[in-house]
């Protein structure tokens, strides 16, 4: 598609943000052109972590039941430190409406979603299509220049979304500052058959000294497995060849030991991760706004990436669509509304991100009373099942414990999707 189009939003990016953003909007009556760079779907290694509170979501906006088929349940997490088991969580156990996370390929969410809202007159998709610039009237921002297959395109819109990822362009365009929190460490990525040995419905994070890998079931029969390495360490793995990430491997799951040298004679199956956290002060400017990682960029601990943008969508959703939904708001009115969504959304993703942070120290202690230490803290939550809850409550369940709250009549928290039931399919 070339040439100019106008909407009431433009959403630049069409991951889970972008795209569970246009659905909602969509749904409301509201005109949204959805700008993705790539022309598919398929994102390997990428947010297929979904967590309980994002299941929820998914239910409630009416995709859960058809994307049945393509998921596996995750009802426990076992942490193992030494080659012994400190900590252990069934997640089936807790008193929420959803309380297993589920691993689902991205490339099956990402084309429900887009599925879903094509059935809306209002909405449009432009795949394939980069933005270059973003149009800008006096200090507001009113839409982007692209380029597309068939050439130029421009998008005039009331409001633009940034969600185009922790690398975000436009946040870059527009201005707004950010400051980048270096973990100290990167993922190695790659992907196993799964063992025999081991039950799929269970998360297992295996310790050993300073080394720590995640290996969490994919669908339909496959074992992600993320390894962490100093920051900047790919290089020196590289040169001892693959036979020391064989070794690394042995060390942490020896159950892989004989699927990781018949699957895995170099490194072209693998892909590398840097781990950062970012902070953005300020997520929006005069007709524009930032959503999901290109606001608050967060590591891989505990699947919260897919989370808090699927979260991030269904809150802008429900205070731009208010707003816009059948006339031509002031600037004012959307200012207002770019603001509550930052204030209402900022607390619930540092509680996430302080967590993140504090699990990450404890997989880097490296000093044997530090290792130590930490495996006697695991074994104090696992011997407290409110220890756990309340730990658990503010990363995988606050939108279900606000629910829970609310239902004995305290109030929601502004900003954040209501509480109350939502037909499905709206």
């Amino acid at each position: 598609m070339t040439g100019e189009l106008s909407a009431q939003v433009c959403v630049v990016g069409g991951g889970p943000a972008g795209l569970t953003l246009g659905l909602e909007l969509a749904r409301q009556g509201v005109e949204v052109v959805v700008v993705e760079q790539s022309d598919h779907f398929d994102r390997s290694f990428r947010g297929e972590s979904i967590s309980p509170d994002s299941v929820w979501l998914l239910d409630r906006i009416g995709l859960l039941d058809g994307l049945r088929g393509s998921l596996l349940e995750v009802r426990g997490m076992e942490i193992t430190d030494r080659g012994r088991t400190v900590l252990t969580t069934d997640f089936s156990r807790l008193p929420y409406p959803f309380p297993c996370p589920v691993e689902l390929p991205q490339p099956v969410l990402l084309a429900a979603l887009a599925e879903a809202a094509d059935e809306h007159a209002g909405f449009t998709l432009l795949r394939g299509t980069r933005v270059v610039e973003l149009l800008t009237d006096g200090g507001t921002v009113t839409g982007v220049h692209g380029v597309g297959p068939a050439g130029a395109v421009t998008v005039r819109a009331a409001v633009t979304v940034a969600a185009d990822g922790r690398f975000s362009k436009v946040r870059e365009l527009a201005g707004l500052r950010s400051t980048r929190i270096p973990l100290g460490r990167d993922v190695i990525w790659l992907k196993l058959p799964f063992p025999r040995e081991w039950s799929s419905d269970t998360y297992r994070v295996r310790i050993e000294g300073e080394h720590h890998g995640l290996f969490i079931p994919t669908y339909p029969d496959q074992l992600r497995v993320g390894l962490n390495i100093p920051q900047g360490g790919l290089r020196a793995l590289r040169e001892a060849g693959i036979g020391a990430l064989h070794r690394r491997l042995d060390a942490l799951a020896p159950e892989c030991a004989q699927s990781v040298r018949t699957v895995l004679h170099g490194w072209a199956n693998t892909t590398v991760l840097k781990i950062f956290t970012t902070v953005v002060p300020q997520w929006s400017r005069p007709g524009l706004v930032l959503v999901g990682d290109a606001a608050h960029t967060l590591s891989p601990v505990l699947g919260q990436g897919v989370n808090h943008a699927v979260v991030d969508a269904v809150a802008l959703a429900g205070l731009l669509g208010p707003v816009l939904a059948g006339r031509a708001p002031g600037e004012p009115e959307l200012t207002a509304a770019l603001a509550e969504f930052q204030r209402g959304r900022e607390a619930s993703v540092a509680r996430s991100r302080d967590l993140q942070l504090r699990q990450e120290e404890m997989f880097a202690r490296s000093r044997p009373l530090a290792m130590a230490g930490r495996r006697a803290l695991y074994r104090i939550v696992d011997h407290s099942p409110a220890l756990q809850r309340r730990i658990l409550a503010g990363v995988y369940y606050q939108l279900q414990e606000q629910a829970l709250r609310s239902a004995h009549g305290e109030p929601a928290r502004t900003g954040t999707p209501s509480s109350r039931p939502v037909p499905r399919g709206h």
